[in-house]
């Protein structure tokens, strides 16, 4: 079973991360910040101008570590990984599933019943927790929300966040869109070739396709979490010229600190009958799509929240 490697987060602005032996040093204007074993890191993530020595570039290659960098906003840049190691038969097989139009829609058909299943899992969870007005009027918002949340999906690719809440979620969204390509390559199927979203040059379309399921008890959740418990408000944000909106350095932070530590939460996978790290399903859930291209299961089932 795949374990939860450490992702390291490195936001600081003209921090400076490089290799001392067998650790990983983060340096601001020559001070250092931090120390972390190479072992316990998956992989490392850069946000905006983080400096990178080619030593550590070269190790993390070396160990089949990824390194991602997004700008400060959270979008995807680049990513730098060793040689991919995938089963070429695993391959072929989604090939071949995503060129016979009857399998990509069964495999659509899933995924989107997944995503709006769980959609609807959040909101019923709300319910049962909304005991008076205030509450209902709350799990009101908490609708409003989520509409906003497909709506950001919807845009992110399209133009920067115009408000706040969805500079929030976009946010959120490029942290588990990395960890859901980093599930389909464990697996070795090629994270370019979806069946849900349209392939395109450049366009990790099957950790799309993963990150459907996911959006709702993942990503959109906790982005009400943090706004109904305060964890993140007006001062965490900034605006930009031409009316963009993004998460300022401590909102940045504040979110990476709720993001680790939901994925640290346990729930019960109803095929599994065990508990499972909400940080672990995307990679279970990409093992069974796996399974399902190989023919080990008749068709995939998406995580369905309860």
């Amino acid at each position: 079973m795949q374990t939860i490697q450490n992702t390291l987060y490195v936001m600081t602005p003209n921090a400076y991360a490089h290799l001392d032996n067998a650790t990983v040093r983060i340096d601001v204007e020559r001070e250092t910040k931090l120390r972390v074993p190479l072992h316990h890191i998956g992989t490392l993530v850069c946000f905006g101008n983080v400096l990178i020595s080619p030593a550590l570039m070269h190790r993390l290659a070396d160990e089949g570590k990824s390194l991602v960098l997004l700008d400060n906003s959270g979008r995807f840049k680049a990513r730098l990984e060793g040689p991919v190691s995938g089963n070429i038969l695993l391959r072929q097989a989604q090939h071949q599933a995503a060129s016979a139009g009857a399998v990509t829609l069964e495999h659509a058909r899933a995924m989107i019943a997944g995503k709006l299943r769980n959609s609807r899992s959040v909101l019923q969870r709300g319910a049962r927790e909304a005991s008076d007005a205030a509450e209902a009027s709350t799990l009101g918002k908490t609708a409003d929300a989520l509409a906003a949340s497909l709506r950001a999906a919807r845009d992110a690719t399209r133009r920067p966040p115009l408000d706040r809440f969805n500079a929030l979620i976009s946010f959120l969204y490029a942290m588990l869109m990395n960890d859901c390509r980093s599930a389909i390559e464990t697996v070795g199927l090629d994270p370019q070739l979806g069946f849900l979203h349209a392939v395109r040059p450049g366009r990790a379309a099957l950790a799309l396709d993963l990150q459907e399921e996911f959006r709702s008890i993942l990503a959109d959740r906790l982005s009400l979490t943090l706004i109904n418990r305060g964890q993140v408000g007006a001062a965490d944000f900034d605006a930009r010229e031409g009316g963009a909106v993004m998460l300022n350095d401590s909102g940045r932070r504040a979110v990476v600190t709720a993001w680790q530590a939901r994925k640290q939460e346990e729930v019960t996978h109803p095929l599994l009958e065990s508990k499972v790290p909400l940080g672990l399903l995307p990679f279970v859930q990409a093992r069974f799509l796996a399974r399902t291209l190989r023919g080990d299961m008749e068709g995939y089932l998406p995580f369905l929240a309860k």
